[in-house]
């Protein structure tokens, strides 16, 4: 059974490496221990979002079913065939992930299927299932336990999971109206986008920002640098799209070039050296 598990993890590592070089580099600075358990939740998310973005020609609202039924089975019975949904069920028992956060996070990937435009209402119910929810799933691994911990810093990793998935939706904004034909941000007419409504957009990232930044700094010795790690990845590709017009942000998708990521990668390790995080 320990090479079943191993072998499971391993496919969710190599999900993870493939589909993003920032998570990887910032799982690396993590204790061993919840390297693992972290991989595995993001092969889990990966995997059912790429059903509804990626999956043309098939019967989505089927697929993502199915999903959710063969995740809820693999958690109650504590296997599954499915190399991806074995190693999440492992880390949903083993550190007691309410099925509230899976099921929430699931239904904001059912939105996607025929949900193009939202209000504030269904945006923030958005964000906190695709976003929010995984923060909290990571933050139950982090704190290992220690309920305290975890209540103490659930509204600062919500922050941190919604700041990065509206840096996503700025980064993504052409491709997912003109590939997708779906606009996140509340009441936004995209052929409109102007530099009044950036401004707003950024400020309220900033403020996501500001918050999950305060809970960085009290996590954990075992996850502290990595969650850093990634938290600077990200401010980096939002200074970036600070930095430029609305227009070249509806045109362009901005990133962050790998050699960039590996110098503050350098430098997070240098900061975390000296107790400067």
């Amino acid at each position: 059974m320990n090479l079943f598990d191993e072998t499971c993890f391993e496919c969710s590592k190599l999900i993870t490496q493939r589909y993003s070089t920032s998570f990887s580099l910032g799982i690396k600075a993590f204790a061993p221990n919840i390297r693992g358990p972290i991989y595995a939740i993001y092969g889990f998310v990966r995997y059912a979002d790429e059903i509804v973005d990626t999956f043309h020609g098939f019967n989505k609202a089927e697929l993502i079913a199915h999903f959710r039924e063969d995740a809820q089975k693999a958690i109650q019975e504590g296997i599954s065939l499915n190399p991806v949904l074995h190693s999440f069920q492992w880390v949903v028992n083993k550190y007691s992930i309410e099925w509230s956060l899976v099921d929430a996070f699931l239904h904001s990937m059912e939105m996607d299927l025929d949900q193009s435009t939202h209000i504030r209402r269904s945006f923030e119910e958005y964000v906190y299932g695709s976003a929010e929810v995984v923060g909290l799933m990571c933050l139950r691994i982090f704190a290992e336990g220690d309920n305290d911990l975890y209540d103490r810093l659930c509204p600062t990793a919500k922050s941190l999971g919604a700041a990065f998935q509206k840096i996503n939706f700025l980064r993504d904004l052409r491709d997912d109206f003109e590939d997708k034909g779906r606009v996140y941000f509340p009441n936004m007419d995209f052929t409109c986008f102007n530099e009044q409504m950036k401004n707003e957009i950024e400020e309220e990232i900033k403020i996501d920002f500001d918050t999950a930044y305060q809970g960085i700094k009290q996590l954990p010795d075992n996850c502290r640098l990595g969650v850093y790690i990634a938290y600077r990845y990200y401010l980096q590709l939002f200074k970036r799209i600070r930095s430029l017009p609305a227009k070249t942000i509806s045109q362009t998708r901005i990133r962050v070039p790998d050699s960039e990521k590996v110098y503050l990668f350098a430098k997070a390790l240098l900061r975390n050296r000296f107790n400067a995080i």
